[in-house]
């Protein structure tokens, strides 16, 4: 029968027989503030039974959310078209009243032959910038307008700049030889139509590209460049007695109508995401627009002070020479100043924020 005595053993010295009893040893339980508990067994786990993981379940984190692009606003557009159409129609109209009526063939004929004053020295300042002007320089300028649209990753608006400068270049060479004539309605003195002028629209065309694809910050400085580089290439065309006053009036217009119709049409990727307000731009557009006031002023009394005859004095000549310098220097700077208008405003998107 179990006894309920400690278990005893013999004494290894002494030589007595007696026994004396063995303390009971616990297990070692956990140290602690229950140091001295017993410790229970381990559990099993049981067979096919999940082993428990210490690491934290997967945390559900937010994802990117996709911002919506920028949205092109619709006023812009129409204006834009509607400055297009303006464009055409006074192409046309000087076309219609300086060379399809006698009082404006008259007065360009003597424009032309006023270009003789001053013809020599004023052509060694022309010469060097119409030799700017050729096949090469076009494509060119228009390789680097659409190689600028490709590294700012505007993929549309390299479609467009090539639009533009194609577009105006044909639509001047369909103009000149097919589209329109030139009847002589004064007698003595005869000519091929010349209307518009092909280095102009070249000129015109590359420096509208430029000013579209440069960063928003930069247009207001290419427009201005590009106006004075339109001008120089028109009135040197003047000097040269290569074309007549309105010629150069009507290229530069037919780029605007070009560029404001591509502008027109701007796709989501050729806005300026972010774009806030441009004053920079409208100071420039009105100063712009204050020399084409200035020099539109001087044209106008030109053409009143030249009597629409034959008999034409030196000195009245040599004032519709400079009226039609005058002439072309405010088209130009009225149609740049424009053009930078039209694109600032179609680039800006709908939800304008701050300025990238």
């Amino acid at each position: 029968m179990p006894s309920d005595h400690a278990p005893t053993r013999p004494l290894p010295t002494g030589g007595g027989t007696g026994t004396r009893p063995l303390p009971v040893v616990a297990p070692a339980g956990p140290t602690g503030p229950y140091a001295g508990s017993p410790a229970a067994p381990p559990a099993r786990p049981q067979a096919g039974a999940s082993r428990p993981t210490t690491q934290p379940g997967p945390t559900t984190q937010p994802g990117p959310t996709t911002q919506p692009g920028p949205t092109a606003r619709v006023a812009p557009r129409v204006v834009a078209g509607l400055v297009a159409l303006l464009a055409a129609a006074l192409a046309w109209a000087v076309w219609r009243f300086f060379v399809d009526t006698y009082a404006g063939q008259m007065l360009e004929r003597a424009a032309f032959d006023g270009a003789v004053n001053g013809q020599g020295r004023l052509w060694t300042l022309g010469e060097p910038v119409l030799d700017t002007v050729s096949v090469t320089f076009v494509v060119g300028g228009l390789a680097a307008a659409m190689a600028i649209a490709v590294v700012r990753r505007r993929w549309g608006l390299a479609v467009q700049v090539a639009f533009l400068v194609v577009g105006a270049n044909v639509t001047t060479q369909a103009v000149k030889h097919v589209l329109l004539g030139r009847e002589n309605l004064i007698g003595g003195w005869t000519a091929d139509n010349s209307l518009p002028s092909g280095h102009t629209t070249v000129a015109a065309s590359v420096a509208a590209a430029l000013l579209l694809v440069v960063p928003r910050g930069g247009r207001p400085l290419v427009a201005v460049l590009g106006g004075a580089y339109t001008a120089a290439i028109g009135v040197s065309t003047l000097v040269g007695q290569w074309h007549r006053p309105s010629d150069v009036v009507a290229a530069v217009l037919v780029v605007l109508a070009w560029g404001a119709l591509v502008c027109a049409f701007t796709p989501r990727s050729s806005l300026d995401p972010r774009a806030g307000a441009s004053p920079g731009s409208v100071v420039t557009a009105v100063l712009l627009f204050l020399g084409a006031a200035a020099s539109g002023a001087a044209a106008l009394w030109a053409m009143r002070a030249t009597p629409a005859t034959w008999d034409t004095t030196t000195a009245q000549e040599a004032t519709a020479y400079l009226g039609g310098v005058a002439g072309v220097t405010a088209v130009t700077a009225c149609a740049f100043a424009l053009l930078l208008l039209v694109r600032q405003s179609t680039a800006r998107p709908v939800a304008a924020g701050v300025q990238r």
